[in-house]
């Protein structure tokens, strides 16, 4: 390996370094990089390595004012350990960095290195880079269902986006709303999934949840049912409409018109009056819901439901017009002139052309699913064929055959594995007799004296050009005949053409051209967003550019903004630290998914809904399976429990804060500290002097450098009584973690009255062992009882009941 080596002669040219070069890192006493880099833990090597041993001023240890220190990043472990300073004013600093280690590596090692240094997970740092953990980037953390014997006891950190929020299209936070729900807060729950979800109820049944697809527990045993848990708090949130579907507290004063009443204009309409501003949506059908009512069968979506969340949405001041037409009943441009703002969401309803000759005499799956949704569909013939493999002929064929018909067909050019429905779908429809013939297209309608009997197919060799384009190729000398008595297109959705030309909007293959990031269109004032500037996608997606819209309007940013979303978190969380995140204790055994209850085949209908709601204990259960992803490699430095329970702070080259801040999970590292930004110093203040400090470590042999768990405790003593106390715990989180509860319990007591078994429990209530490290609960108990008896016994020895003012630490 070959690298660049620059002797910086300030921090300031370091962290340039670091903010202009790829690749660069810093080195000084090089005790956790080298190690690194010779095992190739990381799958790039360091291009440039930044010598800061040649960097002057940053290595003393100096007294600051009113007997406070200041440490320099570059200072040694061993200086730290034998400075006459540290040792008469905060001894448990010194003891500390004694426990480091050797005496060859305390030499070597330094401060900032010390706080700084990399995860020891053993998938972390496995040699060749054979895990992509969390911690380096990757989806998944090794040691949550893995060799753990050393990890976390307190939950995971959140290192990045989990899998299954960056997988859906509206980014909903499921694992912090499954958390709420798991803590008993059904409340905090439903209305974090509003904040990005504004119809649940609809989504937990029509959903492809591309979440669960990704979700980490499959690579364990099975996903979580992250659908039917957004069901049942949909239908949770309908039946409690009147107060999660309530009226602003305040009008704004703005109007908006929103045109189209399906899933993307229905979503502006919610997020928009959340802030406040009159929404009229105007719709061209008789009733509300778009391709909700009209597209998706009541089998899959009742109508009922959507009845529920209009009624809900009207409660909160919607305003909705029916039977009102764009270009016909009313004009854009007087729209654009009478509103604030206008949002157009009018779907894709035209079926496009795929050069069938006389195909413009068959009716199209949409024009079908939408005459049964209004009553009036005809039954179709008893020999039907659906020609498309996507949900909309899913739907077609079930319906279909729901009404009759006796033999119904889906063709389709895909092979059954490049079919764009659903697998679930799919099996459904084959377990209701449904015949599906994939890899071929229609080539000929066959036509006897005039009437349709049937459909010459060709078989289609490949799908997609070489740019994934669909281009399909076929084969048109394999050929085979269906008979018909008629044939129903359902090869996809197009938008209405004509009307969008008279908007004067920018277009691109028919669809209105918007700003991928706030749904913005060519025309100020005018945003659209659904099927309109997509083509055909999911319901999930088009909820998302709605509420992008809507974010975007300049009168709404404040109102529907980041607070508005983060105010409907509330609830209580369950984990040990701000910081870190809990999961069941059940979640860690094998399990399988909640059983959703089905209607046998036999016995569906058109009117009755296929599936059930699952019960709340169901629910719990299934919450409970959720990993609540994140890291659980422990923070490994000796040091930082003792500056979090010194309340010492942190100088970077940009900022300075308190310990309790600094460390945190990161790909890569262990702190908060940004690209390019270094640690200056360590300040410990005056007062820190006062307190009687100890810190405990349990590792396996002295040589070793990372404490198995590490225990820091003080206690603040005055005229006889604790007033403070600090509790800190290392190695047993991915972060220090304080135990505010237990250091509670010892204020106002006196040093002779300290229950230390009672106040150990304290600190270690709410762990949550992983498979193999339940041990360590019961070390990170004696260790704080260890350093509390030591502390007290320390207190009434110096007769700290009489002498009415602090001590210092020994």
């Amino acid at each position: 390996m070959s690298f660049s080596h620059i002797h910086a002669r300030s921090l300031s040219e370091a962290a340039g370094i670091l903010s202009s070069r790829s690749g660069a890192q810093v080195v000084a006493g090089g005790t956790d990089l080298l190690g690194t880099v010779k095992d190739r833990v990381h799958d790039a090597m360091p291009e440039v390595l930044v010598n800061l041993k040649t960097v002057e001023g940053i290595d003393g240890i100096e007294e600051t004012g009113e007997g406070g220190l200041s440490i320099g990043a570059l200072a040694r472990l061993a200086d730290l350990e034998a400075h006459p300073l540290v040792r008469e004013r905060f001894p448990v600093l010194a003891e500390a960095a004694h426990t480091v280690a050797s005496p060859q590596l305390r030499n070597m090692g330094t401060v900032g290195g010390n706080i700084c240094q990399e995860p020891r997970c053993w998938y972390y740092r496995a040699p060749e880079n054979t895990f992509f953990c969390t911690r380096k980037g990757g989806r998944y953390c090794n040691a949550l269902a893995g060799e753990n014997r050393f990890h976390s006891i307190y939950g995971s950190a959140r290192v990045s986006v989990r899998p299954c929020t960056e997988a859906c299209p509206g980014g909903v936070q499921i694992p912090e709303y499954l958390s709420l729900l798991r803590a008993g807060d059904t409340e905090g729950a439903c209305r974090l999934l509003l904040a990005r979800n504004p119809m649940p109820a609809v989504t937990g049944r029509v959903c492809p949840h591309f979440c669960e697809g990704e979700c980490n527990r499959s690579l364990f045993d099975e996903a979580v049912s992250v659908r039917a848990v957004e069901r049942f708090l949909g239908d949770h949130i309908l039946d409690h409409s009147e107060r999660f579907l309530a009226p602003p507290a305040g009008e704004s004063g703005v109007s908006v018109a929103v045109v189209g009443s399906g899933p993307a204009g229905l979503s502006a309409a919610y997020y928009l009056r959340r802030a406040g501003h009159r929404v009229i949506v105007y719709e061209r059908e008789a009733e509300a819901g778009g391709m909700l009512r009209y597209g998706i069968p009541a089998y899959r979506l009742p109508k009922s439901v959507l009845e529920r969340l209009l009624t809900g949405y009207a409660h909160m001041g919607i305003e909705f017009r029916v039977g009102v037409e764009l270009g016909k009943d009313i004009d854009f441009d007087r729209l654009r002139r009478e509103t604030d703002g206008l949002f157009l969401a009018t779907g894709a309803w035209a079926t496009p052309r795929i050069g069938l000759q006389g195909e413009e005499e068959l009716r199209s799956g949409l024009s079908f699913l939408a005459a049964q949704a209004k009553g009036g569909a005809s039954v179709p013939g008893p020999r039907l064929v659906v020609i498309g493999g996507g949900n909309v002929a899913v739907d077609v064929a079930v319906t279909a055959k729901r009404l009759g018909s006796e033999r119904v067909t889906m063709v389709c050019v895909e092979s059954r594995e490049e079919m764009p429905a659903l697998p679930w779908e799919i099996e459904e429809a084959l377990a209701e007799g449904i015949d599906i013939l994939p890899s071929f297209g229609p080539a000929v309608l066959v036509k006897e004296k005039g009437r349709l009997t049937g459909v010459e197919l060709h078989r289609c060799t490949s799908v997609f050009d070489e740019t994934g384009a669909f281009c399909p190729v076929y084969a048109r000398e394999e050929r085979r005949t269906l008979e018909a008595d008629e044939i129903i297109l359902a090869v996809g959705q197009r938008s209405e053409v004509d009307l969008l030309e008279r908007t004067g909007l920018s277009l691109e293959n028919g669809l209105v051209c918007v700003e991928e990031s706030t749904q913005a269109t060519s025309s100020a004032g005018v945003y659209a967003g659904g099927d309109l500037t997509t083509g055909p996608a999911t319901v999930i997606s088009a909820l998302a550019a709605g509420r992008r819209a809507a974010r975007a309007f300049p009168a709404a940013v404040e109102g529907i903004g980041a607070g508005a979303e983060a105010e409907a978190v509330g609830g209580n969380g369950a984990s040990a630290s701000p910081s870190l995140d809990s999961c069941a204790p059940a979640a860690l055994a094998p399990s399988v998914p909640v059983c959703i209850s089905t209607v046998p085949p036999e016995d569906r209908t058109l009117a009755q809904e296929d599936t059930a709601t699952i019960a709340a204990e169901h629910a719990g259960y299934e919450v409970a399976r959720c990993f609540n992803c994140g890291c659980v490699a422990v923070t490994c430095s000796d040091l930082a429990p003792v500056l979090v329970a010194l309340d010492a702070s942190i100088g970077t080259t940009t900022r300075e804060l308190p310990a309790s801040e600094f460390f945190a999970a990161s790909v890569g590292g262990s702190t908060v500290l940004a690209p390019g930004e270094l640690v200056e110093r360590v300040k410990l203040p005056p007062r820190a002097a006062e307190w009687r400090c100890r810190y405990e470590k349990f590792r396996l042999r002295n040589t070793i450098d990372f404490p198995i768990v590490g225990a820091a405790c003080a206690l603040h003593v005055h005229e006889g009584v604790i007033d403070e106390a600090r509790i800190v715990l290392g190695a047993a989180a991915p972060v220090p973690v304080r135990a505010h509860a237990a250091e509670a319990s010892l204020v106002g007591l006196r040093p002779s009255e300290v229950d230390m078994a009672e106040v150990a429990a304290q600190a270690l209530a709410g762990t949550i062992p992983l498979a193999t490290n339940s041990y360590k609960v019961r070390i990170a108990g004696a260790l704080v009882e260890r350093a509390l008896h030591k502390l007290c016994r320390e207190a009434e020895a110096h007769g700290c009941a009489d002498a009415g003012e602090g001590q210092r630490p020994r």
